[in-house]
């Protein structure tokens, strides 16, 4: 059940990251709506990644929730704010899962 949480935790990472994409997209009343979900979704995320730690090792659980967030992010940059997407980086975050996967499989 912690793995879940823990995946949960991730993509509010993903969320308050993208918040702050928006948020400087913005102007005015909207931009403060994107700073509040980033808050929201900030507040969120540490609160389930605590409650991840409470069972699993604390390194592999940091571990895989900053990849969860810095692989989230990368693919929101791609989709939603146009970044490139070209082979390198796509290559690198490829390698970056195997890593966050390898990570989850030789956890107790």
């Amino acid at each position: 059940m912690n793995w879940i949480i823990l995946i949960i935790a991730g993509l509010f990472e993903v969320a308050f990251a993208a918040c702050l994409g928006k948020a400087k997209e913005t102007t005015g009343t909207e931009m403060y709506y994107w700073y509040i979900g980033f808050f929201i979704s900030l507040t969120l995320s540490m609160l389930l990644l605590m409650k991840a730690t409470e069972t699993l090792p604390l390194g592999t659980a940091y571990a895989v929730w900053t990849g969860i967030g810095a692989v989230g992010t990368v693919l929101v940059g791609i989709f939603v704010f146009k970044e490139p997407a070209a082979f390198w980086r796509l290559f690198f975050l490829a390698t970056l899962v195997g890593s966050i996967v390898g990570l989850k499989a030789v956890s107790h």
